[in-house]
C-alpha cells in the first residue's frame, strides 16, 4: 500500500480507533484520576518521538503535569534504573520491537512505575513489557515513513487527555477528527512546491499545539524529500537560528490556532521584514487550513495537510515516497 493510500485511509483509522480505545482509555483515565502521578515520562524514537513531544503540550497544558523524555539508551546500554515510582511512564512506538524502548518500560516497570505502550502492532514486545497496551488501530503500514501511524497517534493522545483531565470540549473535537482530517488532506498547498523544490534545505516552525508537526514537518522531508530540515519553535528561534534567514532559505510555519497564535504571526512579520522566504499554513499565509475547530485538533488537521503535499513534491522531484533511500520499515536500535 502507498503513502498515499495510506493518507487516504486515515480518516478510517481513527473512526476504528474511537470504538476500540474507549474501553482501555477509560480503564485508564480512570486509575489515573485515583492515583495521579506526579511526573510523565515518555520514551520514543523518530516520529513517535514527535508524538511524545505532542502528549507533554497536551498533559501539561491540561492536567497541570510536568512531562520529561526518557533517554532510552540509559536502560539499554548504561542499565541504570530510575526512580519512577507511582509515576506514568508512556513508551511510544509504531512497531513496538525496537529494544531500548522495550528495556525502558521492562526497567520502568520493575521500578514501579504505570506503564502504558501506545503502538500499532498487537502483540509487540513493547506491549508485552507494559501494564497497559493501547493500540493505535492504524492497521497494517507498508509504506515505510510513519504517516498512517503518525496521524492515528495523536488522537489516541488527544483521546486520553480528554478523559484524564474530563475535558469534554476536547473530547467532542477529537469526534469531529475523521471528518477534518479527510478534508484536510484535500486542501491545495501546491503554492509551496515551487518554492521547496528547488531547496536544499530549510526550517519548519510551530509553537504550542504546531511544535510536534513542526518537527514531524522536517523529519518527513529528510525521510520523503531527501531535504535537509530542522524544526524549531517560534520562540526558539529567535535565538541564533535567526541568523540563518536568507531570501532562498524557506521556512515552513505551521501556524497554531490558539494563544500562541499572536506571537507566531509577530515573527512571520519580522521575518517578512528581513526578506525570508516564507510558506505559511494558516493565518495570514498562503496555504489553505480548515476553520479552526480546537486548537490542538487543528494541529492533527495540519499534518495531513502537510502529508498531502509531500507526496506531491515528492513527485515533482522524481522521488519515490514509498521507498526511502537508505532506511527500512521497522528501525531497532539499542
Amino acid at each position: 500500500m502507498s503513502m498515499a493510500q495510506e493518507l487516504h485511509e486515515a480518516p478510517q483509522a481513527l473512526s476504528r480507533q474511537e470504538r476500540e480505545l474507549a474501553a482501555p482509555l477509560a480503564d485508564l483515565a480512570a486509575c489515573l484520576i485515583r492515583r495521579p502521578p506526579q511526573l510523565v515520562i515518555t520514551c520514543a524514537r523518530g516520529s513517535s518521538a514527535h508524538a511524545a513531544r505532542f502528549a507533554k503540550h497536551l498533559i501539561e497544558l491540561h492536567l497541570g503535569v510536568p512531562v520529561a523524555a526518557a533517554a532510552p539508551n540509559i536502560a539499554s546500554v548504561y542499565h541504570r534504573p530510575l526512580r519512577v515510582r507511582n509515576q506514568l511512564f508512556l513508551a511510544i512506538s509504531q512497531s513496538g520491537s525496537s529494544e531500548d524502548l522495550v528495556e525502558s518500560a521492562a526497567m520502568a516497570r520493575a521500578g514501579g512505575a504505570l506503564t502504558v505502550g501506545l503502538v500499532n502492532t498487537p502483540r509487540s514486545p513493547l506491549g508485552a513489557a507494559c501494564d497497559v497496551v493501547l493500540l493505535i488501530g492504524a492497521g497494517p503500514e507498508l509504506s515505510v515513513a510513519a504517516t498512517e501511524s503518525f496521524v492515528a497517534t495523536l488522537p489516541a493522545l488527544l483521546r486520553l487527555t480528554a478523559l484524564w483531565a474530563a475535558d469534554n470540549g476536547l473530547r467532542s473535537a477529537v469526534d469531529r477528527l475523521p471528518e477534518r482530517v479527510a478534508a484536510a488532506g484535500a486542501l491545495d498547498w501546491s503554492e509551496a512546491l515551487d518554492v521547496l523544490a528547488p531547496a536544499a534545505s530549510l526550517i519548519t516552525i510551530g509553537r504550542g499545539p504546531t511544535l510536534a508537526i513542526a518537527y514531524e514537518a522536517a523529519l518527513k522531508l529528510k525521510e520523503i524529500a531527501n531535504l535537509h530540515a530542522e524544526g524549531f519553535s517560534g520562540a526558539e528561534f529567535r535565538h541564533g537560528p535567526m541568523a540563518l534567514v536568507a531570501a532562498d532559505y524557506p521556512i515552513f510555519v505551521l501556524m497554531p490556532s490558539d494563544a500562541a497564535e499572536t506571537g507566531m504571526r509577530q515573527l512571520v512579520a519580522d521575518l517578512r521584514g528581513k526578506g525570508a522566504a516564507l510558506i505559511v499554513a494558516g493565518p495570514g499565509g498562503a496555504l489553505p487550513v480548515l476553520r479552526p475547530d480546537h486548537p490542538a485538533t487543528d494541529a492533527v488537521c495540519l499534518i495531513q495537510g502537510f502529508y498531502a503535499m509531500l507526496v506531491r513534491l515528492a513527485a515533482r522531484l522524481g522521488i519515490d515516497p514509498d521507498r526511502p533511500r537508505h532506511l527500512q520499515k521497522v528501525t531497532r536500535t539499542r
